[in-house]
């Protein structure tokens, strides 16, 4: 069946399912076949992880190590999968030989943040998701942009991508995080509600987007792991 299909079926079938519902019939349908959930372990990332840990603890997680991280992140990181008993967590760094080659200083993303984000990101992910048929992503509507219209099944290339999260608010984030006393990112109480590397991020005010501190003073609003056609996400726009 095409991919375009079958995203557009399971979006049918689902249309009422909660997240969990979802998630284990992703983590089961023998036509997306085998699954990984790919996480930031950022600022709300604990929500799904804790829905993977209930449901199969040694469910794939892809964790991208830019080499850019907060150290609250990579300790975040390890904290959180030792909580939640996750047993198949795969840190993924960049490519030596193309750091080397492509940013030896660390200082691409002050040319050309795409660049940057390509070489510690968009191709690292592609080579650790070969062999698997779709992948879990934490991306909500509420998130603005190209967000708005987020299905819970997409295709994503010669993946099916999941988003069990789509309909979800910043309310039922936080309701369920407490529910489940999850241990929070500490850069959340300092200002940071969406967390990247740490060149890239920065604190945000009360009135402004959650997302208003990633890339700030730019036009990017995406990392580059996500696309629409094939392009990295600017404002709403393809670039």
């Amino acid at each position: 069946m095409p991919l375009k299909e079958l995203a557009e079926r399971r979006n049918l079938l689902h249309r009422k399912s909660d997240a969990q519902t979802v998630l284990r019939h992703a983590l089961e349908d023998v036509q997306i076949g085998p699954v990984a959930l790919v996480s930031s372990f950022g600022a709300e990332s604990v929500v799904l992880l804790h829905m993977i840990a209930e449901i199969d603890k040694a469910t794939p997680v892809i964790f991208l190590d830019t080499e850019m991280l907060f150290p609250e992140t990579l300790t975040y990181q390890r904290d959180v999968a030792a909580t939640l008993g996750l047993t198949d967590v795969r840190v993924v760094t960049p490519d030596r030989n193309d750091v080397l080659t492509e940013d030896v200083d660390g200082i691409l993303h002050l040319a050309d943040t795409d660049a940057c984000c390509d070489l510690r990101k968009t191709r690292p992910l592609e080579r650790a998701l070969q062999g698997f048929g779709g992948w879990i992503t934490g991306r909500k509507q509420f998130q603005n942009g190209q967000r708005a219209q987020l299905p819970l099944f997409e295709k994503d290339g010669a993946r099916i991508k999941i988003n069990p999260l789509a309909n979800w608010t910043a309310k039922d984030l936080a309701a369920y995080m407490d529910a489940h006393n999850l241990p929070r990112h500490p850069l959340v109480a300092q200002g940071y509600p969406s967390i990247g590397c740490m060149p890239c991020t920065t604190r945000v005010s009360a009135h402004e987007d959650p997302r208003a501190g990633r890339w700030r003073n730019s036009e990017k609003t995406e990392c580059g792991i996500h696309f629409d056609n094939g392009r990295v996400v600017k404002e709403g726009k393809a670039a």
